[in-house]
Formats: structure tokens, sequence, C-alpha cells
């Protein structure tokens, strides 16, 4: 199987690449860092997978257009949108050029990276395309605004694409996690609900994407709080998200 990741040079993807590095898989590794992902290219050769790396910035996107269409020489089996940024947890107005990067990163280079591999799975009439949201994107806290906007446009870009796509005979796949420990939780200063282990997350989005899963959000009893909470009157949301801002301490 022919898989192509990006942000594989830690976190998740990392973690993603390490789990499918077998002698039956084909593995394309994108990041800009390039240092830590030919380690984990690297560790994957190690356990029997073929590996290609290319160093890149999503948010350059013509380049990763470019990368699209050379992507496009060999048939692409499955690939994992996982390139994502956090601006943290903070109190305030997001600079506009914070911004800018955030929503580039996690929505804009997804579509750059896609346009030319789109009508390839199309041709071929096959594939799969995962996209790795979060739970973030169901419910906006005012100490996320820019992150939870950009994975809830992704969601949005991912429902349409599996509208579109399903017909060809492609699957599109939006996993949504609550938090796991990683380089980007690892930067948060309050006591994180539900939080996983690396090992423990990667298991629930390996298994859901193995089960074809359209729509996945997870840990359940965190998914169910915040489904939950948004049916509620607006005037109780306003309590229930003030005091969790207050604990936080924003």
């Amino acid at each position: 199987m022919r898989i192509i990741i990006t942000g594989a040079s830690s976190g998740l993807g990392a973690a993603l690449a390490l789990y499918y590095a077998t002698n039956e898989n084909d593995l394309v590794l994108i990041a800009r860092r390039e240092n830590r992902l030919n380690d984990i290219a690297q560790k994957c050769r190690e356990k029997g997978a073929e590996v290609k790396t290319i160093i890149a910035d999503v948010n350059n996107f013509l380049l990763m257009g470019e990368i699209g269409k050379r992507l496009i020489e060999k048939p692409i089996d499955r690939i994992i949108l996982n390139a994502g940024v956090s601006t943290g947890h903070a109190g305030g107005i997001t600079p506009f050029e914070d911004f800018y990067r955030l929503f580039g990163t996690n929505f804009l280079s997804v579509h750059a990276l896609l346009e030319p591999i789109i009508p390839k799975l199309m041709a071929q009439k096959s594939g799969e395309i995962v996209f790795i949201s979060s739970l973030a994107s169901l419910f906006t806290m005012p100490t996320s605004i820019a992150y939870s906007s950009s994975k809830r446009a992704l969601n949005a870009y991912s429902e349409g694409l599996h509208y579109q796509l399903k017909p060809h005979g492609i699957t599109v796949m939006t996993i949504m996690p609550g938090f796991i420990d990683s380089e980007m939780t690892q930067k948060n200063r309050f006591k994180m609900p539900f939080l996983m282990t690396t090992d423990k997350g990667i298991e629930r989005i390996t298994h859901a994407i193995e089960r074809k899963r359209i729509r996945y959000a997870f840990p359940f009893r965190f998914t169910l709080m915040i489904r939950i909470l948004t049916l509620l009157p607006q005037s109780l949301r306003d309590k229930i998200v003030n005091f969790t801002n207050f604990k936080k301490g924003a």
C-alpha cells in the first residue's frame, strides 16, 4: 500500500508513519524539519518499509501543488493529511500573521496538495483521503478561535469531498481526536480532560481508518459532553464557557 503522510516529522504524523512502517507499505513522508523527518524515515526503513521523504513547508502553496503533481506519478492508496499547528490557548486577539499562517497550515495547504491528486484518485476509482481534524472543531472556546475555526473549515471541506468522491469509489474520512499527548498539546498549561497517550490515540485513529469511519470523534465521553453543550440554551452555555475559561486561567 502506498501511503502519504503530511506533518510526519513529529507528533501524530511521526507515530502514524511508524505504525504503517511494514514491508507491505510504501511510505511518502512530508514535513519541513529535515533532520527530524530523516530520523523517522530511518526508523520506518528499519521496520521494513520503503520510504521517500519530501522536505517542504506546507504553507508554500505553490510547492505543495508541485508535490501533488509528482505524487500522482504512481498510484495512491491512502493520503493522511495530518500537518497542523496551534497558537495555544491564550486570551486576547490572535495577530493576523499568526492567524493567517495557522489557516494556511491547517486548511489552505490541504487543497493546494489535493488539487492535482483528486483527479488521479477519480481516474483510478479508488483511494482514501484521511483528514486529521480535532474535537475543537465542534465547539469554539474563546481561547482557541483561530485553531477551532481552521479545523471546522477542514470538516466542511472534507464533508463536501465525501459526497463528491464517494460515487468514484474514493473514501474520505474525518478523524476528530480530543487531547492526545504530543508536541502540540504539551504547550498547554491547563488540565486537559480525557488526555490520551500517543499510543492510545494512534490505536483509535488507525482502527477508525481500517473500518473506514467517515466521521469519527473520540473519546466518546468528551465528544458527548461537547454535543450536549451545543444543545443547551445560550445563557447556560455562556456560564459554562466562562467558568471553564476561568479554570484555565485565561
